[in-house]
């Protein structure tokens, strides 16, 4: 991609009026930037992402058509794409949404989405990473590079908090610091510190009772303040209440415009804004539009089609995770044109093969440039395969006759693929889903086949986990294709007959039932707000810390080849850091790829933990009966916890286990590593416990001092019964004289001086 020579930067924001600088804060219309165009900036477009470019078509840029955009390549959703635990390849995506980009004059793409999958009913699971923030932004902060390494800007969202549909406009979500700090904020944190998106877009809801868009303590304190973010951030689309309130706070951007420009200057006119609050909100517009004017002025730039659908195909098949494979029924040999047509061995069933379900609805709507169905890609091919509907792709009822040809057809093949999956009516942008079971309509059918036919392989298509266990014994293979982009067709061909093995690993666990998910004692909330009652304990963090079975775990997935794990070693590198190297190898003659997999496991702790939790992973492309040696680093933030007590993280003293793995139930080889501990100690007041002063080193030095009296009568001797002992432990020392009658003021006196003492 050429560029252009450089051409003199925007003016500052010195060089505008007062009303000029409140333009800059609200949108042109729905899709551009409030330009100034008498003073050379201009108004440049932005829009919706985040697997794909959705450019509006619509000539009247003030409405949002979800339906009718400009072709664009439709690369897999977050919901495959996180599976692939390869950051290079996401990358590329990036890169290539960046090229597109260009050629449609986009000076931002919205997205990537990085929130949590703290549900699987979450309505938007599909377009988000991973119920583990490591994971999520690790895999997503290559999107936010790819496509500014092309001069186009990202717009990381939704900061913070959005992890439902229900109520999503204004529900207040009630998360303690300690949850938002380890789980909901992380993967924001990790792609500001790493790659400075453009932009991030503020979440719809509240948080705490202060919504998105104005909450200074979110997007002031801690993303710029803490991260050290240098971009602008504008809200959702409708998110901004109160846009002085909204100002203060540090939202650049209202999106759409609410046409009320005259209350920021009237606002700043009357003191309700800070002038030099202004100027710094309306600089970074200014900004913002210096960074995407070389990309903007780049004239008749096209970009490679089959190029960029060729990176849709490498995403869609490393998207896929293998399940399950009994027998080894996978791959299949391909029956070519040779056979005569009554001799066909392979039948497909399900309409999803022909009308595949390739992205999720909503906001991220994409027009593809191609799409390429698995029976197309047969076609192509010259793959002999007799093919069967079976059923609608929509909520109605079965259709008796579409079942009957569908178990005629499975009669006669020596195997069956069948395509079951979610309707886009059951899962979207918009609303959250009621259950995570399948169409009863496709399990009956499934059941049907498999009472003919016993080798079947269920290929799945959805946004967000099913239930798998109420069918699984009818599939002797099973494959999580999620939603694979334009490029499924050909992805799936590849990984069936074998041309490459299954690499994808599960980025969610999939439960044995819903109601196994600890968020579902407040989910989805009500009487306006939703309490995030379950704390950390999100996903496999609540599963494996619990021993609660899952059907499959997080991490999971399997492959053609086989591999081993071994020489895993932890060398410490710091008083808090390590390094873990392990080598990773083929043993079968199928080239393959492995995640090695790394989690940290605290010992004992002042708080509630999970049992371990991934902080290290890297994908590994080996030949038959390849060996590859992996290092992967383990900084302070590996070890830590969020401790509302010292309001900052904090790593303990003592040993750690690193567990290296093929999933989080699935490890290899533990090693143990001690740490030194970051040193950090409250100072001890009165409420302090006798046992905190007796934990603290200064503090035990106190009570040293304590014994040492009560020995030559000083003062009273502390009890040395161990009930005793118990109750003494858990007290403030203001409360001694519960224990110790009138002398245990003086004994509360004498430690406090002596600690002022030695404290000096």
């Amino acid at each position: 991609m050429s560029e252009t020579s450089t051409t003199p930067s925007y003016p500052s924001v010195s060089d505008l009026t007062l009303d000029e600088k409140a333009s800059l804060t609200s949108g042109g219309d729905a899709w551009h930037l409030q330009g100034v165009e008498h003073k050379g900036i201009p108004g440049y477009m932005i829009t919706d992402g985040p697997h794909g470019l959705r450019k509006s078509m619509a000539s009247n840029t003030s409405e949002t058509d979800l339906n009718d955009s400009v072709p664009a390549t439709c690369f897999p959703p977050a919901a495959g794409l996180s599976s692939s635990w390869n950051p290079a390849l996401i990358r590329e995506v990036g890169e290539a949404m960046g090229e597109e980009c260009v050629q449609e004059k986009v000076a931002v793409i919205l997205g990537p989405g990085v929130n949590i999958k703290r549900n699987p009913l979450g309505g938007r699971c599909f377009e988000y990473w991973s119920e583990d923030p490591y994971l999520a932004g690790h895999e997503a902060v290559g999107i936010v590079e790819g496509v500014q390494s092309k001069g186009v800007g990202t717009s990381l969202k939704h900061f913070a908090a959005n992890n439902q549909e229900t109520d999503r406009l204004r529900v207040d979500a009630r998360i303690s610091q300690r949850a938002l700090r380890e789980i909901y904020l992380p993967a924001f944190e990790h792609i500001v510190k790493t790659a400075q998106p453009w932009t991030i877009m503020c979440s719809y809801n509240k948080i705490n009772g202060v919504h998105s868009a104005q909450n200074h303590w979110l997007l002031t304190d801690v993303l710029r303040g803490e991260w050290g973010f240098k971009g602008i951030v504008m809200s959702d689309w409708g998110a901004d209440h109160d846009r002085v309130a909204s100002l203060n706070a540090g939202l650049n951007l209202e999106m759409p415009p609410s046409y009320t420009d005259e209350q920021i200057v009237y606002a700043a006119r009357d003191g309700r804004i800070d002038p030099a609050q202004l100027d710094r909100m309306a600089q970074g517009m200014i900004d913002l539009a210096n960074k995407a004017r070389a990309a903007m002025s780049v004239e008749d730039y096209r970009f490679d089609v089959e190029a960029h659908d060729e990176v849709a195909h490498q995403a869609a098949v490393e998207s896929m995770v293998l399940l399950k494979n009994e027998d080894a029924i996978l791959p299949l040999a391909p029956v070519g044109d040779g056979r005569a047509d009554d001799a066909a061995t392979i039948t497909v069933i399900g309409e999803f093969a022909r009308t595949p379900r390739y992205q999720g609805g909503g906001s991220s709507h994409i027009t593809p440039t191609k799409m390429t169905s698995f029976l197309d890609t047969l076609a192509a091919r010259g793959i002999k395969a007799d093919f069967a509907p079976g059923f609608t792709l929509d909520l109605a009822p079965a259709d008796p006759a579409l079942e009957a040809e569908a178990v005629e057809s499975a009669r006669r093949a020596e195997t069956v693929l069948m395509f079951l999956g979610l309707p886009e009516e059951a899962e979207s942008e918009g609303f959250d889903r009621e259950n995570i079971d399948m169409p009863a309509k496709q399990i009956e059918l499934l059941r049907q086949v498999a009472a003919v036919n016993p080798n079947v392989v269920v290929v799945l298509s959805n946004g967000s986990v099913v239930s798998v266990a109420p069918w699984a014994k009818y599939a002797k293979g099973i494959l999580e294709a999620w939603l694979l982009g334009q490029a499924g067709g050909p992805a799936l061909a590849d990984v069936i007959f074998g041309k490459v093995s299954p690499s994808g690993k599960l980025a969610q666990s999939i439960p044995m039932d819903i109601n196994d998910d600890p968020s579902m004692l407040n989910w989805p909330g009500e009487e306006g707000h939703v309490d995030y009652g379950e704390g950390v304990f999100v996903g496999y963090r609540y599963y494996d810390t619990y021993g609660k079975a899952v059907d499959y775990p997080f991490g999971y997935g399997l492959s053609y080849a086989t591999f081993e794990i071994g020489d895993v070693a932890v060398a410490k590198t710091g008083a808090n850091t390590a390094s873990v190297t392990a080598t990773v190898t083929n043993t079968s003659d199928v080239p393959a790829a492995e995640t090695v997999q790394v989690y940290v496991a605290p010992g004992k702790s002042d708080v509630a933990r999970p049992v371990h939790e991934l902080k290290g992973f890297e994908k590994v492309f080996l030949g038959a009966r390849e060996s590859k040696t992996v290092t992967i680093e383990l900084d302070e933030r590996a070890f830590a916890y969020w401790s509302e007590k010292y309001g900052d993280w904090h790593v303990e003293v003592g040993e750690y286990t690193v567990e290296v793995g093929t999933s989080s139930r699935d490890i290899a080889v533990t090693a143990t590593v001690e740490l030194e501990g970051d040193g950090k100690s409250m100072p001890l007041t009165e409420w302090s416990s006798f046992g905190e002063w007796s934990a603290d080193p200064v503090g035990a030095k106190v009570v040293e001092a304590v014994d040492a009296a009560g020995e030559r009568g000083a003062l009273p001797k502390l009890p040395d019964n161990a009930m005793m002992r118990l109750f003494l432990n858990s007290m403030p020392i203001n409360s001694l004289p519960t224990l110790l009658g009138a002398a245990g003021k003086d004994l509360t006196a004498f430690m406090l001086e002596e600690y002022a003492k030695l404290t000096k």
